[in-house]
């Protein structure tokens, strides 16, 4: 079972027009409640690829009933530690005339540090209940910055694969912990350390000081544009297939889901970075978050690229002769 650990968890309210004026009074012909947040979303993804997984959320105030009820409908399996904090909430406005998406995010969540020991002691059980566990999205407030490192910290314990898929001041904390794979995209990462990743050197550098901390496979994409990863000291850039892209919420995410399914189903590395990528460049191409169909991403794998970067991978024939 999947374990995906979200402590920043958001209410959509997505309202779509047939056009936009500049003018006030713009009615919805159409709106709904979705669910929220990175290991929300990666959730949604892995129950579209029929991958057994579990959400373990935060959920306070009048928001968090409402989202508990929306992920009852999606049917989203999880659990959650409540909270005296309002879960925050954001709108999304899809014009559908010109397909542009816009989202608006609330105010964070102000957890205690009560209740980050009581998530924390939960999760500790369910990590040792589960295969693979993600970290993902942003920590609302300082005192819940400590949940992610304990997280990770633990799943090392009882040897359990760790996926850590956040920012801000947490992560650096995070990736001390040794985490088994990390994936961030570039902005993410120039922004928390302050850093340029802007040509190939500094990305394989980047890449090869966290194969230093024992972080066993990097994902460092870049939008859609190409990108680096590495599997132990081996370097990879790949390039992602061209779309028309829509809204990109969510694209990271469907591609963590990837990350999953390959280690879920023992494909190569080569092969779980197409099927990745597919998945991500599947999602920017509407304006749903995470909830791409497997056949929509086989559609774009033969168009893309994966190129090793300096050191090979050495490949053995074992086929029966």
């Amino acid at each position: 079972m999947i374990l995906s650990v979200t402590v920043n968890p958001l209410l959509e309210r997505r309202f779509f027009f047939n056009g936009i004026t500049e003018r006030s009074g713009n009615r919805a012909k159409h709106q709904e409640l979705r669910a929220g947040g990175k290991g929300i979303n990666i959730s949604r993804q892995l129950n579209n690829l029929n991958i057994n997984n579990h959400s373990f959320v935060f959920l306070g105030g009048k928001n968090g009933k409402l989202l508990r009820e929306v992920l009852r409908q999606e049917k989203i399996e999880f659990t959650s530690t409540p909270t005296k904090s309002e879960t925050r909430d954001g709108v999304v406005i899809i014009n559908e005339r010109n397909n542009k998406v816009t989202s608006y995010f609330g105010i964070n969540s102000q957890i205690t540090i009560e209740e980050t020991e009581a998530f924390k002691s939960k999760l500790e059980k369910m990590i040792m209940n589960c295969e693979v566990v993600v970290f993902s999205g942003s920590s609302p407030c300082t005192q819940a910055d400590s949940i992610f490192p304990f997280g990770i910290e633990k799943a090392n314990k009882y040897d359990k694969i760790s996926i850590c898929d956040t920012y801000g001041p947490h992560l650096n904390k995070c990736l001390e912990k040794s985490p088994t794979i990390v994936h961030n995209n570039i902005a993410e990462v120039e922004k928390t350390f302050n850093i340029s990743l802007k040509d190939e050197k500094s990305k394989i550098e980047y890449l090869d000081s966290l194969y230093k901390k024992n972080v066993k496979q990097v994902y460092l994409t870049d939008d859609d544009n190409p990108f680096y990863a590495s599997n132990f000291d081996f370097h990879f850039k790949i390039i992602p297939p061209q779309i028309n892209k829509v809204d990109s919420l969510g694209s990271g995410d469907s591609f963590t889901a990837g990350i999953i399914y390959a280690w879920h189903n023992n494909l190569t590395f080569e092969a779980g970075l197409k099927i990745a990528s597919a998945l991500g460049a599947a999602n920017a191409k509407c304006a749903g978050t995470s909830n791409v169909n497997f056949n929509e991403a086989q559609e774009l794998i033969d168009n893309i690229i994966v190129n090793s970067v300096g050191k090979k991978i050495i490949k053995i024939d074992v086929t029966p002769t």
